[in-house]
């Protein structure tokens, strides 16, 4: 199958079962998932992984499009307001994540490189599918901006806890010493890099907008900035997510006309969001699920603790409004894209080792029950805080 008729039958497929979902009250993001998991290798294998790696484009400029839509929430009296709650619960989920799975991992298998990773990539959260029922919900309120917070943050500590962790793995797994550059120098510098690339294409959008004159060329402008944007992130090996949040947040501070930009996103981006979900469900394949055992129901259950308990702690401690400790923590189950990003990664990093084949394993295992739990779990505690729009 060919790249069109693949992505012809993800976006067709993607809309019915959507619909389905939408019947039964689930998220349409759900809906895309699950076309995924028919038409990749859980089922027909129609869509193959030559033929992802063919349109993985389209993922790149969707995580894109995800990301400037988080930024764009995210002015500057919502931060000097829900600041201090943002980066308290960012910082605990994350944290309590590593903790959790990490100690677990070692206990029962105990090799130390192997819980440091699991520990890392269980501390990431994906945006995507948590910002898709945002968007579905029309969410407005305390929990959705911090929620959107988190999130970006999220992004950094987990470049963060994993550069480091897999700096002590590789070393542990071959022998040698440990490099400062590779602990802290390396990690720190491409999350500066990444956030002043997006910062100066923000500058550089809110300008273009400033002088289109007609919708078509502020569509234009916008499009060509992120794609642009993607480019320049991608061949200097730095964070996309980080990058298009950074200019998201620039032109929603900056940019008087902020409201076409926005509209101009709300337009495009269905059919290459829903092409993304489906294309990430593609890759799940339900087989491997008999394959995770303790070690794999251990992360999935210890992840979902470290993340409800670390935000309800660190918005206790940071005195956030009842309904965000309460409830922003079902907003943060979601992992895939990230998830399949960090095995690609770990795969790279470690091959030929027990150590990548174990990962991959139980992160594209867990991530096809995630993707049906996380989009469920932040409907709910949407409509739960009352902030759905849309119902």
């Amino acid at each position: 199958m060919n790249g069109f008729l693949a992505l012809g039958f993800a976006l067709i497929g993607g809309a019915f079962c959507g619909k389905l979902m939408n019947r039964i009250k689930m998220p349409t993001v759900t809906g895309y998932i699950l076309a995924g998991l028919v038409l990749g290798a859980s089922v027909l294998r129609l869509i193959t992984e030559q033929t992802i790696t063919d349109l993985g484009f389209i993922s790149d400029f969707a995580l894109c499009i995800i990301a400037f839509t988080i930024g764009s929430e995210l002015e500057f009296r919502i931060i000097a307001r829900l600041g201090k709650a943002i980066f308290s619960i960012a910082f605990f989920e994350a944290l309590f994540a590593f903790i959790l799975v990490g100690l677990a991992t070692w206990l029962i298998s105990g090799d130390m490189a192997l819980a440091l990773i699991l520990g890392a990539v269980s501390s990431a959260t994906a945006p995507a599918a948590t910002v898709l029922v945002l968007r579905e919900l029309q969410a407005k309120g305390d929990v959705t901006s911090t929620l959107l917070g988190v999130i970006a943050v999220d992004d950094a500590l987990c470049l963060m806890i994993y550069a480091v962790a897999s700096a002590v793995a590789r070393v542990l797994v071959a022998g040698g010493a440990l490099q400062a550059a590779d602990v802290l120098l390396y990690p720190l510098r491409e999350i500066l890099l990444s956030v002043l690339a997006g910062a100066l294409a923000g500058l550089l959008l809110a300008w273009l907008l400033s002088i289109s004159r007609r919708d078509s060329e502020s569509m234009l402008f916008l499009v060509g900035t992120l794609l642009t944007l993607v480019g320049v992130t991608t061949w200097a090996h730095l964070s996309t997510l980080l990058a298009a949040m950074a200019t998201g947040i620039a032109v929603t501070n900056l940019s008087r006309k902020k409201k076409t930009a926005f509209q101009d996103i709300d337009r495009i981006s269905p059919p290459i969001i829903a092409g993304f979900f489906v294309l990430a469900g593609s890759r799940l394949d339900l087989r491997l699920l008999p394959q995770i055992g303790l070690l794999g129901l251990a992360y999935f259950v210890l992840r979902i603790a470290g993340k409800l308990a670390g935000a309800a702690l660190g918005g206790k401690l940071a005195g956030a409004p009842a309904n965000v400790r309460k409830y922003l923590g079902l907003g943060l189950l979601s992992q895939v894209g990230v998830a399949v990003g960090l095995a690609i990664t770990v795969s790279r990093e470690f091959p030929g080792t027990s150590l990548g084949t174990v990962v991959v394993t139980i992160l594209l295992a867990t991530t096809i029950l995630t993707e049906i739990i996380g989009p469920y779990t932040t409907r709910y505690a949407i409509t739960r805080a009352g902030e759905s729009r849309s119902e």
